[in-house]
């Protein structure tokens, strides 16, 4: 098995969050890639749910600082980091006061956005890369988990047209069952255009539902896992029909992340100079 720099990406991360799939396969995926000796990074949004006080957050002041604009306003990055220690496990939380103070998880309890949810969700996808080119990491491999993670392909693709850091860096997405309702709304079209979205970019996120946000992510990700028996069956149809390479679910848990582990060798390759 190849090593290599494996950046997770995920919506939910136990125990940060509540018990869930996702939040079960942000915990313990990271876990036995990093006993496989691969280095590891992780992220997740800093939702107002997550206790800082309990779980020891703090802010990476090295890593903050930044401002990124969204839909013509100076947002302010800030990073915090907590740790899991019966993993030895960082996990990096994204934070902003406009958009995570009043969030409690990525959609409301009834399963529907806020008004904030299209620049909460364009802030976490590029402030999650951009957190990742401060550290001077650059990772092989990219896994995002959830669809609050959905704008990575696109930011990632757009950094690299400015800066050739990710160059090379694969892109792996893990479909669960976390379907949201109606449509992020809030005119993404325009915001993305703002952050020079291409005519691609534009067509292929103009369906702004669930089932549009993921085709889109999956369209320019190189492998897709699906990581839940309940993942909505239309993206794991689609996956296969566009001949991406897919990894099925299976239920034992060690055996899934092992499979998974030679699934990311698969896409990665080779690597050189390590």
């Amino acid at each position: 098995m190849a090593k290599g720099r494996i950046l997770f990406v995920s919506q939910e991360i136990m125990p940060f969050s509540g018990e869930s799939e996702t939040a079960i396969m942000g915990r313990y995926l990271p876990a036995k890639t990093q006993e496989m000796g691969r280095e590891i990074r992780v992220f997740m949004p800093k939702f107002s749910s997550v206790a800082e006080r309990k779980h020891q957050l703090h802010e990476v002041i090295r890593l903050s600082g930044m401002n990124l604009i969204v839909n013509n306003c100076d947002r302010q990055l800030i990073i915090k980091v907590g740790s899991i220690p019966t993993a030895r496990m960082q996990v990096y939380f994204i934070d902003n006061e406009e958009y995570f103070a009043s969030a409690q998880a990525a959609t409301l309890a009834n399963g529907s956005l806020d008004h904030l949810s299209d620049e909460r969700l364009l802030f976490f996808g590029r402030g999650t890369l951009e957190a990742v080119r401060k550290l001077a990491w650059q990772p092989h491999l990219i896994n995002y988990c959830g669809w609050f993670a959905s704008m990575i392909p696109f930011y990632l693709r757009r950094i690299n047209k400015e800066n050739a850091f990710f160059s090379g860096t694969k892109m792996v997405i893990t479909l669960m069952d976390d379907n949201f309702k109606g449509n992020i709304g809030g005119d993404l079209e325009r915001k993305m255009k703002a952050d020079n979205a291409t005519a691609k970019d534009l067509r292929l996120y103009g369906d702004t539902t669930y089932i549009g946000l993921m085709k889109s992510a999956i369209t320019y990700s190189q492998g897709v896992i699906i990581g839940s028996p309940n993942a909505n069956p239309e993206l794991v149809a689609f996956a296969k029909e566009t001949k991406r390479n897919v990894l099925d679910y299976i239920a034992d848990r060690d055996e899934f992340y092992a499979r998974i582990n030679k699934f990311f060798d698969s896409i990665i390759g080779r690597i050189d100079n390590q």
